[in-house]
């Protein structure tokens, strides 16, 4: 990352600051971080105002001593950069765009920062103005034909910028789309195995560990047994070399309000169920807040996507390079089973992997998708390691 949007400042000039303080908040195509003071003092001047690119290691503002002088600026202009920095980038755009003033925007982000989501609900709630009032329509004899008139000023449509990280997940897309051999297979899994075990112990393990148990930690100890069963699913591809890892970081794919992140889960092997339930927690918390550090997101061997929580049945998830692989979740629902010669309802998933065949063949990959589907049916085996 070489360059970011100074999308807000915290501290206005005159201000007193603490070493540590957030200064300004700037948004890169990964995360929003936010810029402490180095040391006590007054914010002086802001050299870069909200809504512009700053790159890297550029001035952004001066801080000076405490108790120096500073000059600050008349009340009512103070009170417009504070309004300013306020209202992020996006949401800025569709104010100008629709003659809105930001006093009409009811604020919901962190700090009574207005988003871009703010912005749309205010509009969608606004009565239209574009339209007309009907005028009284002209008598007409009954042999008149009717005429019909469409009124192109009452079919609105607007145009938004699209966010740093949201470009950034369109670059990746394409990419994977363009440079790795994808290919898609799937199998399905019986979940009540896994949904009794969490019945069973659910209240327990909630107390113990102050989390709930859910599906994800299944899945991803389910995953890692089988990448050690499938190296090159871990695997990658650097030119003309495959890069074998030996660990597993897994991503667990998230939606935040600024578009889809995903976090890594380093050295899952290592994790019990319960400190791989704290830290999607966590991480699900920091990317609602936008507080994803860089290293939260960089890296990973293999990724798991839940399209399920939107209810989602089926799907085809595209993979995140360099890694070789990707595993999709979906809705569970009940469904007619042939078992043993009887129909009988069975609470059923459907699991998707998406693959580079230029590294994982077909067998290596259908073998993988059922040594998901093994461990989940028979959950004792994640426990007992076989």
């Amino acid at each position: 990352m070489s360059d970011g949007t100074l999308s807000a400042w915290r501290k206005q000039p005159g201000e007193a600051v603490r070493e540590g303080e957030v200064l300004a908040e700037i948004e890169t195509d990964k995360v929003v971080f936010e810029v402490p003071a180095p040391a006590d003092g007054v914010m002086e001047e802001q050299l870069v105002a909200a809504g512009a690119t700053v790159v890297s290691a550029q001035a952004i503002g001066r801080l000076a001593p405490t108790g120096a002088a500073v000059k600050s600026a008349p009340p009512a202009k103070v009170a417009t950069a504070a309004t300013a920095a306020t209202v992020m980038p996006s949401a800025k755009k569709l104010l100008q765009e629709h003659g809105l003033d930001a006093s009409q925007v009811r604020a919901t982000g962190k700090g009574g920062r207005i988003l871009k989501e703010d912005v749309q609900r205010t509009l969608t709630q606004r009565p239209s103005a574009s339209a007309p009032a009907p005028e009284p329509a002209a008598r007409k004899s009954p042999s008149a034909p009717a005429t019909v008139t469409m009124d192109r000023e009452a079919r609105p449509q607007r145009r938004v910028p699209m966010t740093r990280l949201r470009l950034r997940i369109a670059e990746r897309l394409v990419e994977a789309q363009r440079t790795a051999a994808l290919l898609t297979t799937f199998n399905e899994v019986n979940m009540q195995p896994v949904m009794e075990m969490r019945q069973q112990h659910r209240e327990r393990f909630e107390k113990e560990y102050g989390v709930r148990l859910g599906f994800m930690s299944f899945f991803v100890k389910a995953s890692v047994e089988a990448l050690k069963r499938y190296p090159e699913v871990n695997a990658s591809v650097d030119g003309h070399d495959v890069v074998y890892h030996g660990f597993y970081d897994i991503g667990i794919a998230i939606s935040s309000p600024r578009g889809l992140v995903v976090p890594i889960l380093r050295d899952a092997d290592r994790l019990t169920m319960a400190e791989i339930e704290v830290r999607i927690k966590d991480y699900g918390q920091k990317a609602q807040d936008g507080k994803l550090a860089i290293d939260d997101i960089t890296g990973g061997t293999f990724s798991i996507s839940n399209g399920g929580v939107f209810g989602s049945l089926l799907s085809t998830p595209i993979l995140n390079p360099p890694q070789s692989a990707i595993l999709g979740m979906h809705k569970i629902q009940e469904r007619p089973m042939a078992e043993k010669g009887q129909v009988v309802v069975r609470p059923m998933m459907y699991l998707a992997l998406t693959y580079d065949h230029r590294l994982v063949d077909g067998r290596e990959a259908v073998g993988f998708l059922v040594a998901i589907k093994e461990a989940l049916e028979d959950p004792a085996r994640l426990l007992l390691g076989v």
